[in-house]
């Protein structure tokens, strides 16, 4: 599957790496290392049916900071996103639609596809759909059946026979992962999640109520894959991202990225599914941004409140604008978009803007040790802002005209690299 097209930032001096994150899973800031200079991510994608609206865009933009960051230390980073592009949501949407499934989920993939490269949104290394890797996702579920980590579920009037899960009890067992470890929820917020986010805690002849489901059984009207030891079917939803990291990042790789709310039971299952199998945990980090809202209200597909990037940018946004709104939340705060939010950020990137004709020698070095270092600490998008913020003061209080001598690497280049803030 085609990414996009985004221009890779300018090559800074290499930035000395500090970097801590907060891992959702230990609960606390982490000394994030990097091994042989090589840092390797997995940021979950889409289910291509409502693209691209700011909680989206709110992801995908902060680990596009991380991106950079690594960048900036002089690393090479190998960054792979997921498409899933054959789920139940998909379905359902496209059965509301009457539109082949499909032909929804492509053209939700190209526009979101051009909202990333609006936002200037570095592409992946790979980027790929559950539709094109279905023969890596039936090894690992048979691997899974072969590591007695997964069982059959008989079919009952509403199901077919054929469904089978991962069985909790059983990893448990097997392996170091323990249900909770990952997305630190209690298993009483498990239990009232599971139903909300795809789960079916009350199928009949599951083992554990959160048992989740990797191979569904042919259904009539869905698509389907033939497999000589599963049967004919589909991919459930977690290992989907299980495999496509296996056969793209080492095991454990460095940072695995998603929106809070794919905490349980995406990310829980996803990481269970690979560590019963290669013994290894999936990442050595789990990071997670904060969900969005519009005008105070959480938003949602039910509310029909969802703000789509594609949306504002017809309506005349600016890109630019909207990638900077969003960096001035951090990226694991839980935020409302409001339409005078964004009209303040145009006016601040005017400012900033206008400060380039007053630019000094130094200036450059200066703002980008400061901004890698608030990108140090957990990715503090905002604290780098006020160091902008602080600098356009500055210079337009000076009122000097710009130095003519000044280096290829300028504020301009600089808030490119680091921030994916384009004003130029």
């Amino acid at each position: 599957m085609k990414s996009w097209i985004t221009p890779f930032p300018v090559a800074l001096p290499v930035h000395e790496d500090n970097l801590y994150l907060f891992d959702t899973a230990a609960q606390q800031k982490q000394r994030v290392t990097v091994e042989d200079h090589h840092a390797t991510m997995y940021v979950c994608g889409i289910t291509p049916y409502d693209a691209t609206h700011l909680g989206h865009a709110n992801t995908y933009v902060a680990f596009d900071l991380l991106y950079r960051y690594w960048i900036a230390a002089g690393y090479r980073v190998t960054y792979t996103q997921n498409v899933t592009d054959v789920d139940d949501p998909l379905f359902e949407r496209a059965n509301e639609l009457d539109i082949d499934y499909r032909e929804l989920g492509q053209e939700q993939t190209d526009l979101f596809r051009s909202d990333m490269q609006h936002l200037n949104v570095l592409a992946p290394s790979h980027y790929l759909g559950v539709s094109e890797t279905v023969d890596w996702i039936r090894t690992l579920v048979r691997d899974m059946v072969t590591a007695g980590v997964a069982y059959e579920v008989p079919g009952d009037e509403t199901h077919p026979d054929g469904d089978i899960y991962f069985s909790i009890e059983a990893a448990e067992k097997q392996t170091p992962w323990r249900l909770g470890s990952i997305g630190a929820h209690t298993t009483d917020e498990m239990l009232e999640y599971f139903p909300e986010r795809g789960g079916d805690p009350n199928r009949a002849g599951k083992r554990n109520p959160l048992d989740p489901l990797i191979w569904s059984a042919r259904r009539e009207g869905e698509p389907y894959w033939s497999d000589e030891v599963l049967g004919e079917g589909r991919p459930g939803w977690h290992v989907e991202c299980s495999a496509i990291a296996h056969h793209t990042l080492p095991a454990p790789f460095t940072v695995q990225g998603g929106g809070s709310d794919l905490r349980f039971p995406h990310h829980e299952f996803s990481a269970a599914h690979a560590t019963s199998v290669t013994g290894q945990p999936m990442a050595q980090h789990m990071v997670h941004s904060g969900m969005v809202g519009l005008n105070g209200v959480k938003m949602s597909k039910s509310l029909g409140n969802l703000e789509l990037v594609s949306n504002l940018v017809a309506r005349g946004k600016s890109p630019v604008a909207i990638r900077t709104l969003l960096l001035d939340n951090h990226y694991r705060s839980d935020w409302s978009y409001t339409e005078d939010a964004l009209t303040a950020t145009t006016t601040r990137l005017e400012a900033w803007k206008s400060a380039l004709a007053f630019e000094q020698a130094g200036d450059a070095d200066a703002l980008s040790a400061e901004i890698f270092a608030a990108l140090s600490d957990d990715l503090d998008a905002p604290n780098a802002l006020r160091a902008v913020d602080r600098w356009a003061e500055r210079v337009h209080a000076a009122a000097t005209p710009r130095d003519t001598s000044l280096a290829a690497i300028n504020v301009a280049v600089i808030l490119d690299a680091l921030l994916g803030i384009k004003l130029y």
